[in-house]
């Protein structure tokens, strides 16, 4: 079997966030990035199967030359080899269409991805992907077991899972449950010394045109300042709460 699992190149959450060329662009200086925490689900899982199966596993992202780094760990984690699609991702769709050249190429039976991105949470290159190349697809996934070409997936619902049964090729958008979060690996030093000598291929992209751009981004307003009330005094709290803050 072999595995495409994608990586998205993302702002650690502890990173501070700010914006530049009138909040136009997003301001990378002394930020931290790493794997999207959904997509490090989906390549733990794919290295169960690379271990228990003797699937290969291979990682792409599409990016420029500093996502280099990023796909290193993954590289680090387990995974066979790497491809870097030589593009900024600006655009769900154009990057749906990059991968999708890619799986079409490499010949993929299983794709493994996040189900979103957490910079930009848009949930929606795992489905366009399964839609640009014909596969089958389940978003949300928390269970996931192969045999052969038949599958056993379990997504999440509103209130509750859902079992199904599908097949091979399958694009899956995964999430936390997909394996545990005790069960996320962290590159040791011999992964880290075996990954600098895997393959990590630069392929120029397929013309697509972007469907969208950002116009603007705008932090959340600041929050404001703390009005502390003597515990006796409980008009005056009453008071602030239903004049001032309007939630009573």
């Amino acid at each position: 079997m072999k595995i495409l699992v994608c990586i998205s190149h993302v702002p650690d959450t502890t990173s501070k966030i700010n914006f530049t060329e009138n909040d136009t662009k997003f301001d990378t200086n002394g930020v931290q990035f790493v794997i999207n925490p959904y997509d490090e689900f989906s390549l733990t899982r794919a290295m169960w199967f690379k271990e228990k199966q003797g699937a290969t596993v291979t990682v792409v992202n599409v990016g420029n030359a500093s996502t280099e780094p990023t796909l290193r760990k993954a590289l680090a984690i387990g995974a066979d080899d790497a491809i870097r699609v030589n593009m900024e991702a600006v655009d769900g769709l154009s990057v749906a269409k990059q991968l999708a050249e890619v799986v079409k190429n490499g010949g993929y039976d299983l794709v493994l991805a996040g189900r979103e991105s957490i910079d930009y949470n848009g949930a929606m290159v795992p489905g366009m992907l399964s839609s640009l190349i014909d596969f089958n697809f389940v978003n949300g996934c928390i269970g996931l077991e192969v045999d052969g070409t038949s599958v056993t997936a379990i997504r999440e619902i509103d209130g509750g899972n859902e079992t199904l049964s599908t097949s091979l090729p399958l694009v899956i958008g995964g999430q936390k449950g997909i394996v545990e979060e005790k069960d996320l690996r962290i590159p040791n030093m011999r992964g880290i010394m075996m990954a600098r000598k895997k393959p990590l291929n630069v392929v120029e992209p397929v013309a697509a045109e972007n469907a969208t751009s950002i116009t603007s981004f705008e932090k959340p307003a600041p929050k404001g300042t703390v009005k502390l009330i003597d515990a006796d005094n409980i008009d005056e709290l009453i008071d602030l709460l239903h004049n001032e803050a309007k939630v009573i």
